[in-house]
């Protein structure tokens, strides 16, 4: 498994990958596989993780505040939770999911800075209480919006993982009555370069109103409008 990827994305974003880092990314990626082999965690093939899970996760720390307290909505094994909490020491992560396998292994795998919750996003909500909220493949655009506002506090940020198809959908969308308003809209090229991740950093400017979000039977009945 090469992850020289890994380390050259580390150091664009200017972080030192210590020893003990080296260490501890091999252990997780090495359990990752080893109980994948029984329980399916991840359909990607281990010799395309290092840039398919781990490098693709890093891309949003640029827009990641330092300090920051971050939610991760639908975080499967980790990713990006485990990720950004291995490369940021200086945030603290939740990472959510409602799945057990998934929350069963990445509990072996928790840090002092990675917390996790196995509940669904819209319920037993935290209001305002994160800085970041963000989720790699959780759900579509104007869902995982609402899943994610009123956990956010104000002037938090909301940073999703999309792809570059949805750039118009993005644009377009109608999710002020979330609280959220678009700040800006990045283009980043993933390390295969075969494709471009799109991360919409929307800042959240008044409060979510405490009808949203819906019961997860509304939301999936109606998503939110995109025009």
């Amino acid at each position: 498994m090469d992850l020289r990827p890994v380390w050259e994305q580390l150091a664009m974003l200017d972080i030192e990958a210590s020893e003990e880092m080296k260490s501890e990314l091999l252990t997780f990626l090495d359990d990752l596989y080893l109980v994948n082999e029984h329980t399916n965690l991840t359909r990607v093939a281990k010799e395309d993780a290092p840039i398919r899970h781990i490098v693709d996760s890093l891309l949003v720390l640029s827009f990641i505040p330092k300090g920051s307290r971050i939610l991760d909505i639908g975080c499967g094994p980790g990713f990006p939770s485990w990720v950004i909490a291995w490369a940021r020491s200086d945030c603290n992560v939740v990472a959510m999911d409602t799945t057990l396998k998934m929350q069963r292994f990445l509990g072996n795998h928790l840090r002092p800075n990675l917390l996790q919750r196995t509940q669904r996003a819209e319920e037993d909500i935290w209001r305002e209480s994160f800085d970041v909220a963000t989720g790699r493949a959780l759900a579509p655009f104007g869902i995982q919006a609402e899943l994610s506002a009123a956990w956010l506090k104000l002037g938090g940020l909301f940073v999703p993982f999309r792809t570059e198809s949805e750039r118009s959908l993005v644009e377009s969308a109608n999710i002020g009555m979330l609280g959220f308003k678009l700040r800006e809209l990045h283009e980043v090229p993933t390390r295969d370069g075969q494709s471009m991740r799109l991360f919409p950093v929307y800042e959240k400017i008044k409060p979510t109103p405490p009808e949203y979000p819906r019961t997860w039977a509304k939301i999936k009945a109606k998503p939110l409008a995109t025009s």
